[in-house]
């Protein structure tokens, strides 16, 4: 991990883990020990960042975009994968491609009107969901708090970051 990725955890509010003795935060010292696999910030960007993730509710404003555009960086992704959709948009509009999606539902309202679930968020989280777009063709949901909530309850912000590793994982098991 890089140091500019270790600013940008901080800034989101994650604490790396340290070594016991101290001396430097495990993450370092297991990118440092595979320059073999991954020789570049690029390489390491795009094989965590491989396929298209669609963001579920309102586009951010102020904090909040600060915010959705730390986590942009800290997930390495380029503008061309990721995009906001509008979750009252009728769901068989969506196009797929062949390139593997994920979809983030930030808040409950917006969880419910696109999945037809009825559980709370709590409920919810850390659960893969799914969007049936109509095409026979289903795109995994993860669940997490809508971002201005973040902003205003910083100890949601490990939960939402727990969401964008399980979603991350889909995507690198697709």
């Amino acid at each position: 991990m890089t140091s500019t990725h270790s600013i940008y955890l901080k800034e989101m509010g994650i604490t790396q883990w340290t070594s016991r003795d101290g001396s430097e935060p495990v993450a370092e010292k297991v990118s440092a020990s595979s320059t073999s696999t991954a020789t570049s910030d690029e390489q390491l960007t795009s094989s965590i960042s491989q396929g298209i993730w669609w963001f579920f509710g309102n586009e951010p404003q102020g904090d909040a975009q600060l915010l959705f555009q730390n986590m942009i960086r800290v997930l390495g992704l380029a503008k061309n994968q990721w995009a906001w959709k509008n979750p009252d948009e009728e769901l068989s509009k969506l196009t797929c491609s062949d390139t593997p999606i994920v979809a983030i539902a930030l808040g409950g309202s917006v969880v419910q009107k696109i999945t037809g679930e009825r559980e709370s968020l709590a409920q919810l989280r850390e659960t893969i969901l799914a969007i049936n777009t109509g095409n026979d063709e289903e795109i995994p949901v993860i669940v997490s708090f809508d971002l201005n909530q973040v902003l205003t309850k910083p100890k949601d912000k490990a939960m939402l970051w727990q969401g964008l590793l399980l979603a991350r994982s889909v995507l690198q098991n697709s």
